[in-house]
């Protein structure tokens, strides 16, 4: 894909963050001087790197059913998106005890060492999550301009998250429930959704919109479980350690659909094993590929991937179509 309009949204996104962020300081500062210290996690983690596929996605849903709009159209939406993404990763990272995150320390891994206190640290962690929810909902509320069918957008994308975050906690069975909520609510299905919204798409160009965003969506996840087991931590920024900390994916379910308790041994001698070696770590990864469980949710993924781009079609403008055809893509088949 041409990555020209995708560079031009990610340096407008992050302008105006960085502008929101300097402006938040002295309403805040006025509160308590060491009101800063969370502003400033909450800084770091937000403009230490990213993507900003959210932000794109919503600026090409939205263009194609308003060819002619600009970004500035919707940059506080872009901007609140990427404030809820980071909230998430904030207490994400503490629940999954990750204390690397785009090349960087954790935001409890952060407040831990600056305060020698572990403990106080994660404490910390959570209320500059909660610091980054409360600023998100603003910049979304003002992008809303009172509307309340964008309202219910970013209130139902919120709420199908923390669903989807807790069926992972709980390592529920449904695989593909967790992911479609835990991950495509917020990074595909509601930044495409408040796209159509902010744009007033018909029905039919909403309902165009949602058959692309939900297989994405799923695509998007699968990736991340791949990446979680067989990425590389300095591409990715963040440790790619889904067996030792047990995460039940659509790799492991995929395994135990196709192959025996024996065949698996390697595997489950790793799985949730914080204190596995690399070598046993390398012959469980090697256990998934010689079953065909890397290979199965590769071809999972394509075929959805294809479900998405077929959706991509007229009442849809053809200006955001080549916008979204290109992030299915990007979104599928990244390797960070």
């Amino acid at each position: 894909m041409s990555h020209t309009w995708l560079t031009e949204v990610r340096s407008g996104v992050e302008e105006h963050l960085d502008a929101y962020f300097e402006g938040e300081r002295a309403p805040l500062g006025a509160l308590a001087p060491e009101a800063d210290e969370l502003l400033g996690a909450v800084r770091s983690l937000t403009m230490r790197g990213g993507k900003r596929f959210r932000p794109a996605l919503l600026f090409a849903a939205y263009r194609a059913v308003r060819p002619e709009g600009g970004l500035g159209d919707v940059i506080d939406a872009c901007a609140g998106l990427e404030l809820l993404q980071s909230y998430l990763l904030i207490h994400d990272d503490w629940m999954d005890d990750d204390d690397e995150r785009r090349g960087g320390p954790s935001v409890h891994t952060m407040f831990g060492a600056s305060t020698g206190d572990r403990r106080l640290g994660a404490s910390l962690a959570i209320l500059a999550g909660n610091l980054a929810c409360a600023q998100s909902w603003k910049l979304l509320t003002q992008a809303a301009r009172g509307r309340e069918d964008v309202l219910r957008v970013v209130m139902a994308m919120h709420e199908e998250v923390l669903v989807g975050q807790q069926l992972d906690l709980i390592e529920s069975a449904n695989v593909s429930r967790m992911q479609q909520l835990k991950t495509g609510s917020y990074t595909v299905k509601g930044p495409v959704a408040l796209g159509a919204a902010l744009a007033d798409a018909s029905p039919a160009q909403r309902d165009a919109l949602m058959a692309y965003a939900e297989p994405i969506g799923e695509a998007f996840q699968m990736r991340d479980d791949l990446l979680g087991t067989f990425g590389d931590p300095e591409k990715t920024g963040k440790p790619c350690d889904d067996l030792r900390h047990g995460k039940r994916t659509a790799l492991i379910q995929i395994a135990e659909e196709r192959a025996d308790e024996a065949t698996l041994a390697p595997v489950h001698a790793v799985l949730g094993r914080l204190d596995a070696t690399d070598a046993e770590v390398a012959a469980a990864k090697a256990c998934l590929e010689q079953v065909g469980a890397r290979a199965a949710l590769e071809a999972r993924l394509d075929g959805l991937i294809a479900d998405a781009e077929k959706a991509l079609q007229a009442p849809l403008e053809p200006a955001g179509i080549e916008m979204l055809r290109g992030l299915a893509g990007a979104l599928g088949r990244r390797s960070v």
